[in-house]
């Protein structure tokens, strides 16, 4: 009993939203494998997976697509990261907002692919291949949008990639971009550009339209994480930050005049952004810097040597001027030339009485 209650227990133990997922997502692995052994797989495809040029008419799929891996490495990957990281932002975060963040984080991205198929089709005229040959799947636009709210999180933290590589977690988000960027252009654009989608779709939700629970300003609720270390910018090289800025300032005035994202906090709208008090991400930095200047004050101490501490105590206090007294005794008497008077002085005089007496 101890054996199957211990397993049940783990199991209860993980969120709901993150068990529902974790579970959809083997159950629907499982079935493409027994279709895929019967032989129905090809006629049922466009049921369980995106394909651009049916989806239309099959609307569920533009979600329920990610719940389908097609091979044993892209499940095991699957497995391995993506429950353990939702678990973490679900208590983080809260049901909700996990359950949201997972929906647009897919439904967007497969949105973007499908017309950016359409796009490639008008354009080349090519169904064969852009409509009905490339078939979206997999849970990759969910993997780099979690990528970017660790960014958003941990950024520093430093994680060992498989045992070997070790990088921090702000890191991993463009690597990731740069192997669906390589692996498009060497013609692997099923599914590897869903990344692309999924690395902005989440970048997006999560500085703009991500309520922060327990957070507000004035009673109203705010929404996003309007910080510089999370702009498009510090995603990008330095040349790169010119351009992007003018871009991203023309999209983003339009885009607040239009109402297309929530309003920004008062110090958001005057330019500088400071986190609002009292947010979980205030508090951790404050923490953060309190931590690190504890830190240099011990290295500081321990590289000092301790025996030099009442020797150069004794030594400041004996420099000391002390009050009331002179620095030096000597200075503080009138000289010996100035009692004595001047010697040039006393001949010149002398001579004079001299001369006086002659006369």
């Amino acid at each position: 009993m101890a054996v199957l209650s211990s397993p049940l227990l783990l199991i209860q133990s993980v969120p709901p939203v993150t068990r529902a997922f974790t579970a959809a997502t083997v159950v629907s692995s499982a079935l493409y494998v027994f279709l895929w052994w019967k032989g129905v797989w090809p006629e049922v495809a466009h049921y369980m997976t995106l394909v651009p040029g049916s989806s239309i008419f099959t609307p569920w799929t533009f979600f329920t697509s990610a719940f389908v891996e097609t091979t044993i490495f892209e499940f095991i990957a699957t497995i391995i990261f993506v429950p353990a990281a939702l678990k973490y932002l679900e208590r983080l975060w809260g049901s909700i907002e996990i359950a949201k963040f997972i929906v647009v984080s897919i439904v967007a991205s497969n949105v973007i692919a499908f017309g950016f198929n359409w796009i490639e089709f008008i354009a080349t005229k090519n169904a064969d291949m852009f409509l009905y040959g490339m078939r979206y799947h997999g849970q990759m636009a969910l993997q780099i949008a979690i990528l970017v709210a660790f960014t958003q999180l941990i950024p520093e933290h430093q994680v060992q990639v498989l045992g070997v590589i070790k990088a921090r977690v702000k890191s991993l988000p463009m690597a990731y971009l740069t192997l669906s960027t390589v692996l498009c252009f060497v013609g692997f654009q099923c599914p590897w550009i869903i990344i692309q989608f999924g690395w902005f779709v989440g970048w997006i939700y999560l500085r703009f339209y991500k309520k922060n629970s327990g957070e507000s300003v004035g009673g109203i609720p705010t929404y996003g994480d309007r910080s510089e270390t999370f702009s498009l910018v510090s995603w990008f090289p330095p040349f790169m930050h010119y351009p992007l800025t003018l871009g991203g300032n023309f999209v983003y005035h339009w885009a607040n005049r239009l109402h297309l994202i929530p309003s920004a906090s008062p110090d958001v709208e005057s330019g500088s952004y400071a986190p609002v008090p009292g947010s979980n991400r205030a508090e951790a930095e404050r923490r953060r810097a309190m931590a690190l200047k504890a830190l240099d004050q011990r290295l500081a101490n321990a590289s000092s040597p301790v025996g030099s501490q009442p020797s150069d105590a004794g030594s400041s206090q004996s420099s000391r001027p002390i009050p009331g007294r002179s620095e030096s005794p000597i200075d503080s008497s009138p000289s010996g030339a100035e009692k004595r008077g001047n010697p040039v002085e006393t001949d010149v005089s002398d001579s004079r009485n001299a001369t006086t007496e002659t006369r």
